[in-house]
């Protein structure tokens, strides 16, 4: 009964911590789940073999109870027909076959035990496989979203980058801007500058009261006829 044991060792075995081992567990599932629809199948045919056993052992106890049931219907039947040897032969072999009946009925007994522990076993992985099979469905599911979140963190950090990006690109076009600014008032002052100079040039030839002192000389060597 090895497939009993190994049964056993399958249901005691603790998913949960192949799990924590596994570093796709969407995979390590699938190959356990594998693992155990192959465990299936082998308690399946290990079960049908027991099931099998049991009803053979039925089968023979209850031939040999229908034999101690003849044997005790001829030996009746011996005495009634005045046949005492005849009876003593029936009721020896009925008592031949009520020894063989305590063998097969112990034989009985231990192989529908058999047989019910393996029903038990086999129902038991059958409803664990379909629980797991649900719970995969769900750690698939998780599996999932966790991959999307970490697609989201990783895009996250880009717009971060991108965002870091774009601030510096401000700066740059603020520092252009203060520089263009800075580069017309000097070009403004500088033509302010200019214009100073050719002001006070023009004045320089055209003070009012240089013309004056001309105006008066001209007159003054008009009236001394000179």
């Amino acid at each position: 009964m090895g497939i009993i044991q190994r049964f056993k060792d399958i249901m005691s075995s603790n998913i949960n911590a192949l799990l924590d081992k596994a570093e796709d567990p969407v995979k390590m599932i699938d190959q356990y789940m594998r693992n155990l629809e192959s465990d299936l199948g082998k308690v399946k045919a290990e079960t049908a073999s027991v099931m099998a056993e049991e009803a053979r052992a039925k089968r023979e106890l209850d031939e040999c109870t229908e034999e101690i049931d003849k044997m005790q219907k001829y030996a009746e039947k011996a005495v009634l027909a005045g046949n005492d040897a005849d009876a003593k032969q029936f009721l020896a072999q009925k008592a031949n076959l009520v020894s063989r009946q305590e063998a097969l009925q112990q034989s009985y007994t231990l192989a529908a035990e058999n047989a019910s522990k393996m029903r038990q076993m086999h129902d038991k992985l059958c409803s664990d496989i379909a629980e797991l099979d649900s719970r995969r469905d769900a750690i698939k599911a998780k599996m999932q979203v966790a991959k999307t979140q970490e697609r989201l963190n990783k895009i996250g950090a880009s717009v971060d980058g991108a965002r870091s990006n774009l601030s510096a690109f401000d700066r740059m076009e603020a520092k252009a801007n203060k520089m263009l600014d800075e580069a017309n008032a000097m070009a403004q002052l500088n033509s302010q500058q200019s214009a100073s100079d050719i002001e006070a040039l023009k004045d320089k030839y055209d003070d009012p009261a240089g013309q004056a002192v001309d105006d008066e000389l001209a007159a003054l060597k008009a009236k001394l006829g000179k």
